[in-house]
């Protein structure tokens, strides 16, 4: 059965995948796993779980524990994202955050989360122990946080194994991703399935949310980082992808509590993607070319606002620059849709293509406005 985790502890302050971890984050225990860095989602509360967990040690462990040829941490591979700050030259990157991903064909598809890519100008992915390679978005779900990228100029790379069976609880599993950013081989974490079906509020470090569902709940030692790894059963075959992990910090204390996309669900998705659904976004998406956040009090009482996204950069090519929009502002609707928090402007943006115009509507200190603007290449909001 699905249920709501209570908030029982605070969630990760917001870090995207890939961002240097929280101040005070915990070394990993050596015993767990060998290295770990950053997922832009966390999960807003967690369970009492007690769980043992097993070593895994680079390798599949098969019945009784006897070694197997598979490799757990074959076809996992290692996503950095750059992005260029507003006001800035757009060929002015730098490190945006760092996550994971799963090679899905011989020619590099990638198979990793949305949160992982989101916001990114660029995308390069490293083979442990071979090649970095740029990655452009094929498509992307992002109400189940999967995205599919494709290397460029990629051959005869390893892929994952996929096994769609059912996933029990009490079932043996290691979570297998670029924990803390460091790079290198992938590090692997050990521990169980510990329930199934979960239902959750992941909250990104912008301060917006999503609910996920019919997750995979582990108690792997799921890090920063490992976004978009793999979570591999016995036999060294994927059962779902690393999405979510919980706050767990030695001020907290608390049990490990870890969240992955049953990889059947997944696939779903990529497959949907590849046909061109209307029930996925495809390619490029239209950018605005600004800065947000949540709406804080200070900033609604000086505008005389209640709700909406508020804007405190303008690119130097945003539209909204170019249509007399002065910062902070208030982002009040979008083609006459109400934005009534941050959560709710990415959405109404992601239906649109570079080129397309949309009516805009915001508050700033010179009063209200509305301007049709076309938007721009570059990362959704």
């Amino acid at each position: 059965m699905s249920d709501q985790f209570p908030h029982e502890t605070p969630a990760w302050p917001g870090w995207q995948a890939g961002m240097p971890a929280p101040p005070g984050w915990p070394a990993p225990e050596p015993q767990q796993r060998r290295s770990r860095r950053g997922i832009a989602l966390v999960v807003a509360g967690v369970l009492t779980i007690t769980a043992a967990l097993g070593l895994w040690a680079g390798t599949s462990l098969g019945p009784g524990g006897s070694r197997t040829s598979a490799s757990p941490d074959a076809g996992v591979v290692n996503i950095t994202t750059f992005a260029h700050p507003i006001g800035q030259p757009t060929d002015n990157l730098v490190p945006a955050g760092a996550g994971s991903g799963m090679v899905l064909t011989a020619t590099g598809q990638i198979l990793t989360n949305n949160h992982v890519v989101q916001g990114a100008h660029e995308i390069r992915a490293q083979v442990p122990g071979g090649d970095t390679y740029t990655a452009t978005v094929v498509g992307v779900d992002p109400s189940h946080d999967v995205a599919l990228l494709q290397l460029t100029d990629a051959s005869n790379l390893e892929t994952i194994t996929p096994d769609t069976s059912t996933v029990a609880i009490g079932d043996r599993v290691a979570g297998i991703g670029n924990a803390l950013g460091r790079g290198g081989e992938p590090a692997v974490a050990s521990g169980s399935v510990t329930a199934l079906d979960r239902s959750i509020t992941a909250s990104n470090p912008n301060g917006t949310s999503e609910q996920l569902t019919g997750m995979i709940q582990t108690d792997a030692n799921i890090q920063p980082g490992d976004s978009g790894g793999a979570l591999v059963d016995t036999e060294g075959q994927v059962v779902g992808m690393i999405t979510a992990g919980n706050d767990r910090t030695e001020s907290t204390g608390g049990p490990t509590v870890g969240f992955a996309i049953p990889i059947d669900t997944a696939l779903g998705i990529v497959d949907a993607i590849r046909s061109g659904s209307d029930s996925v976004l495809i390619g490029e998406r239209g950018f605005l070319g600004v800065g947000v956040q949540p709406l804080d009090e200070a900033s609604a009482a000086r505008l005389g606002v209640s709700s909406g996204a508020l804007v405190v950069e303008l690119d130097t090519g945003s539209p909204l620059k170019a249509a007399g929009m002065t910062t902070p502002a208030v982002i009040k609707a979008v083609d006459g849709h109400p934005v009534e928090s941050i959560d709710a402007l990415g959405p109404l943006l992601h239906v649109h293509v570079p080129g397309e115009s949309v009516t805009v509507d915001w508050v700033d200190a010179s009063g209200s406005h509305s301007a049709s603007v076309a938007l721009i290449f570059g990362p959704a909001v």
